[in-house]
């Protein structure tokens, strides 16, 4: 065995397994991988571990099963909309609460027109009912367009009655366009998607105008004719 220079500062010793948090990673990568190769149905576990290079009931040591992988990877792909949406409106000036408006539909059409590959996989393979169903108006990031549209409403930018509903149905009307355009394969045509979902969100949340007040006509009243 060589020995060590004196005065050499001892290597720390290797670690013999990776952190959790980077197992789960890798496990999660491997798994969004296979789903865009052969898709859900086609990946077992096994498939997920082996190409994570790991033994298959480390797999259970992060996930109970299938089903729970495939939530933590919906949930994922939610975090990082999210994500890319909150980049896009922290680039606008605080006070522009339109421009930080139109910034958030941009960001939200583009990250879907990308992803779309990876989103089909994990919310429309057949036959997966994952046991954490999350509906549309629980993800994070309709959390975070209630919290924009209820600031823009303190700043009197517009005017939004109930910010939690009115985020559920702004955030469902951008993926309706989205799916619209996918399924009739105009994705391709991306500005004129987000310009017409900008125009959509923008009279969403105009104030009311107010109703003309319409007079009403006093009646005279007839005549009785002597006979």
């Amino acid at each position: 065995m060589k020995a060590q220079p004196r005065g050499a500062a001892a290597e720390p010793p290797r670690p013999r397994t990776k952190p959790q948090d980077v197992r789960r990673d890798e496990l999660m990568a491997s798994g969004e991988k296979l789903f865009l190769a052969q898709g859900v149905a086609a990946t077992s576990i096994d498939d997920i571990a082996a190409g994570a290079d790991i033994a298959k009931g480390t797999f259970y040591l992060y996930f109970a099963s299938k089903e729970d992988f495939v939530a933590a990877l919906r949930e994922r792909f939610g975090f990082s909309l999210n994500d890319a949406v909150a980049r896009a409106v922290a680039r606008e000036a605080p006070d522009d609460w339109h421009g930080r408006l139109d910034a958030w539909v941009e960001a939200g059409v583009s990250f879907y027109l990308d992803q779309v590959p990876l989103h089909d996989a994990l919310f429309h393979a057949a036959g997966l009912h994952p046991r954490r169903r999350m509906a549309r108006g629980d993800n994070r990031v309709v959390v975070e367009l209630a919290k924009l549209l209820e600031a823009g409403s303190r700043a009197g930018a517009w005017h939004v009655a109930e910010s939690t509903t009115s985020a559920v149905l702004l955030f469902n009307a951008l993926h309706g366009a989205v799916d619209h355009a996918i399924a009739h394969g105009t994705q391709s045509e991306r500005r004129k998607i987000v310009g017409a979902v900008q125009s959509f969100f923008a009279r969403a949340v105009e104030p009311p105008s107010p109703r003309p007040r319409v007079r009403k006509r006093r009646l005279t009243p007839r005549r009785r004719s002597d006979s």
